[in-house]
């Protein structure tokens, strides 16, 4: 079977011995008499959308009428890759209904309800857009035309083009396929708050076109493709591309200021912005009424499920409602300009606007982020080194004194132990998640377990005895437990 998306099935009905004035009414009967909702309508055909259900995700159904026949076409609108028959079966439905209302039909009163149907044709409602009054959608027909760039679907695969590439940069250079480690994502620009606060600030857009493992980039891909073929023909490349990076650094800043010890990668936080977008718009009169209640159930099913999955853990849920808020305000932003497409000044402006705006709260909200796990990591820096000198009375050459061995294990050994607990319980003071203030309880531990063992040590080597040896042991082995816990949590 040929890739083609968004799934349809179209199918020729003939129909004898009625003129397409009748057809028409006909076909609009049945519509009704299904409980479709109908869209714009010619003299020569309309659209109608089906409800969503668990036999119809909201398709779209065209009709064509052309003499003794009617062309019609089911074609999805949801998010869905396959339709299951749904698009064949609308069809089946309607023209079973179709003949049986033909068979009671009165002639007369098809003629005149066809007079009602004139007034309707071509009907738009005020604030709709004057080129397009349904849903733009670009057709994708083969795998490899995803990939390919045209009129009104240019960004899209830019992005989704940018987004591959460096995934396979990335897996070229070492990282792994299914789940690259938390250092490897920081390498390669994710966004976690030490990193970020310190200087690192390029991680807001970065972390946006990097992804955690192929299933990741494959859904987040999916998605994009799916939205950018409904939204990027209505938006333009400017406005698409702004409110994708816009929404992307919105949702880098909310993942950042939510979480404290999160490694945050991926295109999910833009493109739940752009759904945003395409939400905002779908509550206005920018698209046809019955166009816009299908797509709109439609997408909120995609969004609540995404967001309702994303409670499980292990996703970054910040993200995805900081590129979705920003994409609603920033799609209620473009209503002017979409409205009067030929104001440029009204487009320019409201990017301009949009930009500050967003680089604005951004700052805003950095400046207030608690950037107290950068002094912890700053202070764990510092205690490795209180400890490597502590430890260096293990190091002490061959033949030194007992006399230097004792003073170096009080003045040196015993002291840099005491200097960490000082250091750990000064970070205990900031404003840290639970998790290191538990690694902070075992560091101290381990610290009074090493002076204790300096502490014996020192008496055996004043006593000149061997009975502490066994004492001395016993510490070695609480001292090896704690370490092996420390390494776990990491």
């Amino acid at each position: 079977m040929a890739f083609g998306y968004p799934p349809r099935h179209t199918q020729d009905f003939k129909i004898e011995n009625l003129s397409t004035n009748r057809i028409l009414v006909l076909a609009v009967e049945t519509v009704e008499k299904l409980g479709w909702n109908i869209g714009t309508m010619t003299e020569d055909g309309f659209s109608a959308y089906t409800k969503f259900s668990m036999s119809s995700w909201s398709e779209e159904v065209q009709f064509k009428i052309d003499f003794h026949n009617i062309n019609i076409k089911s074609e999805c609108v949801g998010s869905q890759l396959i339709d299951w028959g749904k698009n064949k079966s609308n069809i089946e439905k309607f023209i079973q209904t179709f003949e049986a209302i033909k068979g009671e039909c009165d002639l007369q009163a098809l003629d005149n309800k066809y007079t009602e149907l004139e007034q309707k044709f071509e009907l738009k409602e005020e604030g709709q857009m004057a080129d397009s009054p349904q849903p733009k959608k670009i057709q994708i027909n083969g795998f490899l035309s995803i990939f390919q760039a045209r009129h009104g679907y240019f960004v899209t695969p830019t992005i989704l083009v940018l987004n591959v590439m460096i995934f396979i940069i990335m897996i070229m250079l070492g990282v792994d396929v299914l789940l690259p480690d938390g250092e490897s994502l920081i390498l390669w620009g994710a966004n976690f708050r030490p990193a970020t606060l310190d200087g690192g600030w390029w991680r807001l857009i970065t972390s946006c076109f990097i992804h955690i493992g192929i299933i990741h980039l494959l859904m987040n891909m999916y998605a994009l493709v799916y939205i950018g073929m409904l939204l990027e023909p209505y938006l333009g490349k400017v406005r698409f591309l702004s409110a994708y990076m816009l929404t992307g650094v919105a949702g880098s800043v909310a993942s950042l200021y939510w979480n404290e010890l999160t490694i945050s990668a991926g295109a999910s936080g833009a493109i739940f912005g752009m759904y945003g977008v395409f939400l905002a718009m779908l509550t206005t009169n920018l698209i046809e009424k019955s166009a816009r209640q299908s797509i709109l159930t439609s997408i909120l099913f995609f969004v609540g499920y995404n967001l309702l999955n994303g409670l499980k853990g292990g996703i970054d849920n910040a993200a995805h409602l900081g590129g979705l808020t920003s994409g609603i305000l920033i799609g209620y932003a473009f209503y002017p300009s979409l409205t009067n497409p030929k104001n440029v000044t009204w487009k320019t402006a409201t990017l301009v606007l949009l930009t500050g705006i967003t680089l604005s709260a951004s700052y805003f909200f950095l400046t207030h982020t608690s950037n107290d796990i950068l002094k912890f990591e700053k202070s764990m820096e510092k205690f490795a080194s209180l400890e490597s000198m502590a430890l260096e009375v293990y190091s002490m050459p061959e033949g030194t004194s007992d006399e230097d061995l004792l003073a170096e294990i009080q003045n040196r050994g015993i002291y840099y132990w005491e200097e960490c607990i000082a250091l750990v319980r000064e970070t205990n003071q900031l404003d840290l998640p639970q998790q290191l203030h538990d690694q902070n309880a075992k560091l101290i531990k381990y610290c009074e377990l090493r002076i204790e063992s300096y502490a014996i040590i020192h008496k055996a080597i004043t006593e000149n005895s061997d009975k502490y040896q066994a004492k001395i042991e016993d510490y070695n082995f609480q001292i090896e437990s704690i370490l092996k816990e420390l390494q776990q949590n990491e």
